[in-house]
C-alpha cells in the first residue's frame, strides 16, 4: 500500500507513554529481538534509566496514516555516549583534539542492550521503500534544523546498514558472538563437536562445580518466582561494583522491580542453589524471543570457580537445545567464550556526521578500523576449539 504523502503524518513523541503499546508492538512483532517491544522501552523510560536525567532524551519518530501507526525507530537525543555499546571514544577524542563539535546527537537504539536488531519498524502493508526514504528525511531534516551534530544507529540489522548507507550514514563493523543450534539432541552432542581437550576441560568444570555441592536449575515466564527479580537487581550492582569505573550500571532498582509485571514472559533465569538454601547464590537472567536466546546480566553471592561459565555458557546452551531455540547471544566480550564454542559475529552500527569535517574524518578512517574488527574477528575464529579428524 502506497501512502500519499498528504496523509502521511511524521512527528517525533517524547516518551513511549505518547504511543499506543499494541500498535507499536504490532510493527516490533516480525523482530527477532524482544528489545524493541513497546514494554521494554516504556520500563527503561518509566524506571529513569533511559531518561533525561540520565542524559537520556527519548525523541522517537513514529509516522501514522489515517490514525494509524504504519512506522517508528526508537530514537534519543543524547550529549554523552554512555550506555551505548559501541565505543566511539576514538572519534569524540578527536573531534575534541581538533575543536570540532560532536555532541549532541540523535541515537537510535534500544539503551543498555548490545543485541542486534535495530532498524524501522513498519506495517507490513505499506510500501516499505517510500516509507524508509520519508523517516530518513525526517531524520535528518530534525536534524539539520536542531543543530544536532550527528546521528547514529546502534547494533542494527545488516540490510538496515546497508540502506543508511544510501542516506549519508557510514557502517561501521563491530565484534560480538553467537551460537547455533545444529540440530543437537543435548549439551553432550553439542560438546561432541569440540576437540578433546575442550570437552574434557569443560566437562571437568561442571564436575567440580556439581562436587560442590552447586546445583543449577532455570525457570522461565510464569514460574519465575516474584523474588528473583529485587535479587537479580542486588547482583546487577553487586557485579558492576566489583568493576569499579568500568562497571555498567545503568538500570535503576525500578527497572528489575517492574520487569515482574511487564516483561516476565520474555525472560528466564539461570539459578545457582547450595543445598538446603532456598535462595540462590547467583542468576543470570535471559531473555528470549521465537528462536533466539540473550544472555543480559549475572551476578554471583560467592566465588565459586567455574559458575559463571555454568551459569551463563552451559546451561542457556542446554536449555536452548531442549527448547528448540536455535541461536544464544551471550552478550559482549570475553575471548574466553570463543574457547567454549562461541562463534565471532559481526554486529554494526551506522553514523552520519553533520559537520563536513568530522565526516570527512570518519569516512577516510573507518575502512581502516573495519578491517582490523574483521581480523580480530577471524582471529577470535582460530581460537574456536573444533573437532578436526580424531
Amino acid at each position: 500500500m502506497t501512502v500519499p504523502n498528504e496523509q502521511l503524518t511524521l512527528r517525533f513523541a517524547r516518551s513511549m507513554a505518547e504511543i499506543d503499546g499494541p500498535a507499536w508492538n504490532a510493527l516490533a512483532e516480525p523482530l527477532d529481538s524482544p528489545f524493541f517491544e513497546w514494554e521494554w522501552l516504556k520500563l527503561l523510560e518509566d524506571s529513569g534509566s533511559a531518561a533525561p536525567a540520565r542524559g537520556w532524551y527519548p525523541n522517537h519518530l513514529i509516522a501514522t496514516a489515517g490514525g494509524r501507526l504504519i512506522g517508528a525507530l526508537p530514537l534519543y537525543l543524547k550529549w554523552h555516549s554512555d550506555g551505548e555499546f559501541v565505543f566511539d571514544q576514538l572519534w569524540s577524542e578527536a573531534a575534541v583534539r581538533l575543536g570540532l563539535p560532536y555532541y549532541p546527537r540523535l541515537v537510535g537504539a534500544t539503551p543498555f542492550t548490545p543485541a542486534t536488531g535495530l532498524r524501522f519498524l513498519m506495517a507490513p502493508d505499506v510500501n516499505q521503500m517510500r516509507l524508509s526514504r520519508r523517516l530518513f528525511e525526517t531524520m535528518e531534516q530534525y536534524c539539520q534544523g536542531n543543530g544536532i551534530q550527528g546521528a547514529a544507529l546502534l547494533f542494527t540489522e545488516p540490510e538496515f546498514a546497508a540502506a543508511a548507507d544510501d542516506y549519508g550514514f557510514t557502517t561501521w563493523r563491530h565484534q560480538g558472538y553467537m551460537w547455533r543450534n545444529r540440530g543437537f539432541a543435548n549439551l553432550d552432542d553439542f560438546l561432541a563437536t569440540l576437540n578433546a581437550n575442550r570437552r574434557k576441560a569443560i566437562r571437568r568444570e561442571q564436575k567440580a562445580l556439581a562436587d560442590s555441592g552447586v546445583t543449577v536449575e532455570i525457570v522461565a515466564g510464569s514460574a519465575i518466582p516474584d523474588s528473583f527479580f529485587p535479587l537479580m537487581q542486588r547482583l546487577y550492582e553487586r557485579t558492576n561494583t566489583k568493576f569499579g569505573p568500568w562497571g555498567c550500571r545503568y538500570l535503576t532498582d525500578e527497572f528489575f522491580e517492574g520487569m515482574a509485571g511487564a516483561f516476565r514472559h520474555r525472560l528466564a533465569f539461570a539459578a545457582a542453589y547450595r543445598p538446603r538454601r532456598r535462595e540462590p547464590i547467583a542468576l543470570a537472567m535471559l531473555a528470549g524471543k521465537g528462536d533466539i536466546l540473550y544472555g543480559r546480566y549475572w551476578g554471583a553471592f560467592e566465588d565459586v570457580p567455574f559458575l559463571h561459565f555454568e551459569l551463563c555458557y552451559y546451561a542457556p546452551i542446554a536449555y536452548a537445545i531442549a527448547n528448540g531455540i536455535q541461536r544464544y547471544d551471550p552478550g559482549m566480550g570475553g575471548a574466553h567464550k570463543a574457547r567454549r564454542g562461541f562463534v565471532s559475529v559481526s554486529s554494526y552500527s551506522a553514523h552520519r556526521f553533520f559537520d563536513p569535517r568530522m565526516d570527512m574524518i570518519f569516512r577516510t578512517h573507518i575502512d581502516r578500523v573495519n578491517q582490523l574488527e574483521k581480523n580480530y574477528i577471524d582471529e577470535l575464529n582460530d581460537l574456536l576449539p573444533v573437532r578436526r579428524g580424531e
